[in-house]
């Protein structure tokens, strides 16, 4: 009555001649609806892109584990909280995730509101091993899972009970989280695993990451209090949402005046520092500008290998974008050269590692402590290809009103990307030829902002029958052509 993942298996003392009809594998996981599609004309990111579907199959198992193939299995907090939308995308995962979540909150019921690493918690009835962790108590992104889940399942689905069935469990997550911190308002005491895996750390120590651990913290606390602030708002909690709101704009302040420099510098100068404060909201005006300069720099410097832990992977790609460079982030993306994610797919990966060198070139396996072959977190890198290459963004919860705004960057040449929203299917296909052709599909009753760079942008909305639309846009001028399909009525511009 147990379960493991593998990719190749080893048969010693077998009566009679092995042929591969002999053995039969059986491929199980919790029973998702694939909901959300990708396809480009680049092979090695379909198989990126493979890779991450199934690492979200081995591992979404009862509970969101961390990896299915060696003895731990464990629902650690800290993957599904930067997992949540690309799982969310690919997956119908809100009962799923829900019920991970009830879990969740039941632990924090019995621990005055800390969220633990691991949700069910076996670690609480384990002792400590010396000198690994400190008393345990919430940690940034791990416990914030309390808080990013639902609010990403919120905006995937479009259902604010959501929001209500886990309010009690977010909100004492941030009320605990408050009670921990300095004097000055940063988070900077305390446990935190920081940027874990920062690929230029010894293998053997996962957590001596070049970005400052509080650094980390305090920016996704930011982050935290301002999706309570509008979660509580929503919910019609207005005390609530103005202590959120407070507590928002005091964690900003304190992360600039302990932080960052006139000149826009962030303490420990790293690539991840820079993405959580530019994806989060923390930075404008001239200092966001110049924070994408130095990411930029930091990622050109770095070769355009991916130079970010567990923290920053998951958002560098959107910092890039925000700020104006697009190009370095297709070309991080496109790396096949470790440490990348198309390197793992070189090696003829068919999951998402945990570490980018999880296997060496020589084909030996990386001797440091954590090295999984199945480890989805890396794959939120997903949730970019989905917006950016595919272009889908929802611009309301649950897709009612979307941006089509695909970036075609690299060499892509054509992107398919396809989405079954509650309202019905999303769709987008964009072809990179003397023009870009876009073809548009959506369902009944919802409408889209159509958004290319250097064109005014089209809005489009579906009548009852849903809408079919094709948009070509050439380098000096947009031309839309419409194409109606039977029961399709023609666009509406």
């Amino acid at each position: 009555m147990t379960y493991h993942g593998f990719r190749f298996a080893e048969v010693s003392n077998w009566p009679g001649e092995l042929t591969p009809d002999s053995i039969e594998a059986v491929v199980v996981h919790s029973d998702l609806s694939r909901i959300g599609h990708f396809r480009c004309s680049d092979p090695d990111l379909n198989q990126l892109h493979s890779n991450v579907v199934w690492s979200t199959k081995g591992n979404f198992f009862d509970v969101p584990t961390d990896c299915p193939q060696r003895d731990e299995r464990l629902g650690w907090t800290g993957d599904i909280a930067v997992f949540a939308p690309t799982a969310a995308f690919l997956f119908d995962v809100q009962d799923f995730l829900e019920d991970w979540l009830i879990d969740l909150g039941l632990e924090q019921e019995h621990r005055d509101g800390m969220v633990p690493m691991v949700v069910p918690d076996p670690l609480k009835e384990w002792p400590i091993p010396p000198g690994q962790f400190s008393e345990p108590d919430s940690t940034a992104i791990w416990s914030d899972a309390a808080v990013w889940v639902p609010w990403a399942l919120f905006w995937a689905y479009g259902d604010s009970g959501v929001l209500a069935r886990h309010y009690d469990s977010m909100a004492a997550h941030l009320r605990h989280v408050e009670g921990l911190l300095s004097t000055d308002g940063t988070w900077s005491e305390g446990f935190q695993f920081g940027d874990w895996l920062d690929p230029l750390a010894d293998p053997h120590e996962p957590w001596n990451a070049r970005a400052d651990a509080a650094v980390v913290a305090t920016a996704c606390l930011y982050r935290t209090s301002t999706i309570l602030t509008q979660a509580a708002t929503i919910l019609g909690r207005a005390e609530d949402a103005t202590a959120f709101l407070a507590l928002a704009e005091r964690t900003r302040a304190a992360f600039h005046a302990a932080y960052v420099t006139d000149e826009g510098t962030i303490t420990s100068d790293a690539p991840t520092v820079y993405a959580l404060a530019i994806t989060f909201g923390l930075l404008e005006g001239q200092l966001l500008e110049r924070a994408g300069e130095r990411l930029a720099r930091l990622v050109r410097e770095a070769d355009h290998h991916v130079s970010t832990g567990f923290a920053g992977t998951p958002f560098i790609s959107d910092a890039l974008t925000r700020t104006g460079h697009l190009g370095d982030a297709y070309h991080m993306l496109l790396k096949r050269d470790c440490p990348s994610w198309l390197y793992p797919v070189s090696l003829g990966a068919t999951t998402i590692w945990e570490r980018w060198d999880s296997m060496l070139p020589d084909g030996s396996v990386n001797p440091g402590e954590m090295t999984s072959f199945n480890h989805y977190a890396l794959g939120a890198i997903a949730d970019w290809m989905h917006r950016t290459i595919g272009g889908i963004t929802p611009l309301e919860p649950g897709y009612g009103h979307v941006l089509i705004a695909p970036q075609p960057g690299g060499a892509l040449t054509w992107a398919d990307c396809a989405l079954e929203t509650r309202s019905g299917r999303i769709s987008v296909r964009w072809r990179r030829e003397t023009e870009l052709a876009l073809d548009i599909e959506l369902p009944p009753g919802v409408s889209a902002v159509v958004r290319v760079t250097g064109h005014p942008d089209l809005q489009l909305s579906a009548g009852p029958g849903g809408l079919q639309h094709t948009a070509r846009f050439s380098a000096d001028r947009a031309a839309h052509e419409t194409s109606s399909a039977p029961g399709v009525p023609d666009a509406t511009r």
